[in-house]
């Protein structure tokens, strides 16, 4: 076997895909992935979308596979530094690991905004197994809950809680939940979603301060109004895990600055996942796309690239939301300025949205519409132009259309089509 060590900081879905991607590549080194949590690594969507905090913890895989794959695990041990000089990962407690190259995939923090008596017990944010057990303690001695940011992990929360019968409030800084990403339209049914089942959706307003004393018991509005509350969930948005790259002197702004293979401007370190600011084939801009289904395959392509096999990750962007036993999922990114048609049957329960850029098909989202999304998503990969006029009719039929429609043979420069994915993802991998 070869002597050079890739270590991977970060145990989340794209470093585990990068270590294995590693060891499909042809790498025969030593692949060690480091973690500061201690559990297994683990799934990340099940901690808002579960009903229970079993459910939540769901290992990416057994133990066991980990030792056949020949990957090292190193866990509940946080790094202090990197020496790019001496080609050495700094863990806490003195331990040193030489290293190659360092891929970083240490995922986003909970944005906090210093509101007054954040600090109050049963106020939690929600990106870790620790935060999901906290929060499931909370809801089993009921509520009422209030949910600070109406973002798809504020809303899935509310409503594994509302589901079990707890009084919920949302409170939005926006006009709607979920502008940003789906626009009014689609955004306006997901809120009614939510008021239809008893949530109470407030917007344009933000938390003044947090009352206690001890342990949270009111929530304090920018206008003054006074909501009891039991438990918080705050969700307002993220931050890069970028401390590590930013003082081994690596290009950051807005996250770790990479290339379409994942390569920093330092010569030890590579970044991949939720922390990787790149820009996607698939938008033409440099930004960070926080979505599980993305970084395990932007993770895959990097692990292949530093194994010598250059990978860039296209495939397009996917992301799915569980709420009220519905699944909203969603395939490419809209933009400001995109024409956004709706389906004339469209309803808070069961709809297609679809987003037109220049008369193509950009992004396709629906729920509890899984077959026709898919067809639409064949239709986006065409870039070939769509009447709006096809997509707002219940009564077309997608999958047909799509078959008619010309493929292609390159993606078009900042464009939305592309000829197929040139990575690989976790239901590729054998068992």
């Amino acid at each position: 076997m070869s002597q050079t060590h890739h270590v991977v900081i970060g145990g989340g879905i794209a470093g585990v895909s990068a270590a294995v991607a590693m060891r499909q590549a042809g790498f025969d080194g030593t692949v060690t992935v480091v973690d500061a949590e201690p559990p297994l690594p683990y799934e990340r969507p099940p901690l808002s979308k579960a009903e229970n905090a079993e459910a939540a913890l769901r290992p990416i895989f057994p133990e066991d596979h980990y030792a056949r794959h020949g990957i090292e695990l190193i866990l509940g041990t946080p790094v202090r530094r990197l020496d790019g000089v001496r080609r050495r990962v700094e863990l806490t407690g003195g331990w040193e690991l030489p290293a190659d190259r360092v891929l970083l995939t240490t995922g986003v923090s909970a944005r906090r905004l210093g509101t007054p008596g954040e600090e109050l017990a049963n106020i939690h944010t929600l990106r870790t197994a620790a935060d999901a057990r906290h929060i499931f303690a909370g809801l089993d001695r009921g509520g009422p809950l209030v949910v600070v940011g109406g973002g798809f992990i504020g809303l899935e929360a509310a409503a594994v809680a509302r589901t079990a019968g707890i009084e919920v409030t949302v409170v939005e800084a926006g006009e709607l939940p979920l502008l940003g990403p789906l626009g009014p339209a689609v955004a306006e049914l997901v809120t009614r979603a939510h008021r239809e089942r008893g949530v109470r959706v407030l917007t344009g307003r933000t938390v003044a301060e947090y009352a206690g004393p001890g342990a949270v018991r009111e929530v304090v509005l920018s206008d003054g109004e006074r909501l009891p509350a039991a438990l918080v969930i705050v969700g307002v948005g993220v931050v890069p895990n970028d401390r590590l790259a930013l003082a081994a002197g690596a290009t950051c702004h807005g996250g770790i600055a990479v290339d379409e293979f994942g390569r920093t401007d330092h010569p030890l370190l590579w970044a991949a996942g939720d922390v990787a600011s790149r820009v996607h084939p698939r938008t033409g801009v440099r930004e960070r796309i926080e979505h599980w289904d993305v970084a395990m395959r932007h993770g895959a392509a990097v692990g292949a690239s530093m194994a010598g096999r250059p990978t860039a990750d296209d495939t397009l962007p996917f992301f799915w939301s569980d709420q009220y036993g519905k699944t909203l999922q969603m395939f490419g990114r809209g933009r400001p300025g995109d024409r956004v048609v709706l389906r004339r049957d469209a309803t808070p329960d069961r709809f297609l949205a679809f987003w037109l850029r220049e008369g193509r098909l950009a992004a396709v989202a629906g729920l509890d519409e899984a077959r026709t999304v898919r067809a639409a998503r064949t239709i986006l990969d065409t870039g070939v132009p769509v009447a709006p006029e096809a997509l707002a009719d219940p009564s077309t039929d997608l999958r047909a259309l799509a078959r008619r429609l010309p493929r292609p043979a390159t993606v078009p420069a900042g464009g939305t089509a592309a000829a197929g994915p040139r990575t690989t993802g976790v239901a590729d991998w054998p068992a």
